[in-house]
């Protein structure tokens, strides 16, 4: 079966280059159950006659399924250095397929999305899991007609996705890239994100996530950027850029009772805060970053170690040197595993396996600013 990028029948076009597709009723990992479930998604390339050029590629937290420009949709993608034609992963070898995840707001049935009787589900949407949105795409991957990844990669939780599919679907994936993330949420990862949570479901216009149609929960959405985003980036970075410089003419100290001006650093944050409220949706929000907070490979399994060694694909992990958010240690600890679980005496999979790492300054955003860094590396363990 040949599929070309234009256009997919499996799917449904609600925007130029971006499609969605039905993957029928899903019912989640701890009980939660929708009639139906839409996953928007985008491609590039042409799948060939036996389907073995697909790779799958995820986003992370408030990321999209737009990876990179395309005729259709000609703004830049989250990563234009690492995918296109003549990039590493070369769209004129492979047919790459970005899914937006369940539970967001870019396309898949989330929270804002209507019901069967067209209410938003609100606080009904259920509570969403990492494994939840790997079974909602190997349904699409079932209806593009794909029975294997090539490789499957991702970073951040698009790196907690990837890592779960090749555990959850062994047979069906051949590599998987995991960059900037650790086989489980740690204890410090998961106090990040309850602040995060707790800062939106806070906010007075919350109202328990049945906000839909009234003000939205905009002070406590820009809150929680705000704690992210400090951990998406280095101490160094933001002292490069910031240092305590005011913010034009602003002065920090300029006032008797109450400081109104503000340094540089208070500027960047809250222009960070007021992009994502205008973009996201609160309630998607809250329902990825609890599902990033789930996210642990070895639950059920016997511990990591044990769930490692039952994967089959060719593992690629990768740390941003200066990440304070998933620190490269956590990575070596993932490759550490993948080792002590297969052993030595596995003819089929590379006797050590290596954690990589993007040297950056910037955090842990360089898993998307500079991915290049790996990409050779990359393109040789994965044979892309």
């Amino acid at each position: 079966m040949s599929v070309d990028a234009e256009p997919i029948v499996a799917g449904r076009a609600i925007s130029p280059g971006l499609r969605t597709i039905s993957v029928g009723e899903l019912t989640f990992e701890t009980g939660g159950w929708l009639p139906e479930v839409q996953l928007a998604y985008e491609t590039w390339g042409t799948l060939n006659q036996d389907g073995s050029n697909a790779i799958l590629i995820l986003h992370a937290l408030t990321g999209d399924s737009h990876v990179v420009s395309s005729e259709a949709l000609p703004h830049p993608g989250w990563w234009e250095s690492l995918v296109g034609p003549g990039r590493p992963i070369d769209t004129r070898k492979w047919f790459v397929v970005a899914p937006n995840m369940v539970g967001g707001c870019y396309g898949s049935t989330g929270p804002s999305s209507p019901d069967p009787d067209g209410r938003p589900w609100g606080s009904r949407f259920p509570f969403t899991t990492i494994r939840d949105s790997v079974h909602a795409e190997a349904r699409l991957a079932d209806a593009l007609g794909i029975e294997t990844w090539h490789a499957v990669l991702g970073g951040s939780m698009g790196g907690a996705r990837a890592l779960e599919w090749a555990a959850t679907y062994p047979e069906r994936v051949r590599g998987a890239g995991i960059l900037a993330c650790g086989g489980a949420a740690s204890a410090e990862q998961i106090a990040f994100a309850q602040s995060q949570v707790a800062a939106i479901k806070l906010d007075p216009h919350y109202r328990r996530g049945d906000y839909y149609g009234q003000q939205p929960p905009e002070e406590g959405l820009g809150i929680a950027r705000r704690i992210a985003h400090i951990t998406y980036r280095s101490e160094a970075e933001l002292q490069y850029r910031f240092a305590r410089k005011p913010q034009g003419q602003e002065d920090p100290f300029g006032q008797i009772t109450q400081r109104t001006g503000r340094y540089q650093i208070e500027s960047y944050l809250d222009y960070k805060a007021k992009d994502l409220a205008s973009r996201f949706d609160a309630n998607s929000y809250v329902v990825l970053t609890e599902a990033l907070m789930s996210h642990d490979v070895g639950r059920n399994r016997g511990g990591q170690q044990a769930a490692v060694a039952r994967i089959v694909a060719t593992p690629f992990i990768a740390a941003v040197s200066s990440d304070r958010l998933y620190f490269p240690s956590q990575s070596q600890q993932l490759a550490d595993d993948f080792n002590r679980g297969r052993g030595a005496q596995d003819p089929n999979h590379p006797q050590h396996v290596l954690s990589h790492q993007i040297d950056s300054p910037i955090g842990h955003d360089g898993f998307l600013t500079a991915p290049e860094k790996i990409a050779d590396e990359l393109i040789r363990v994965l044979e892309l």
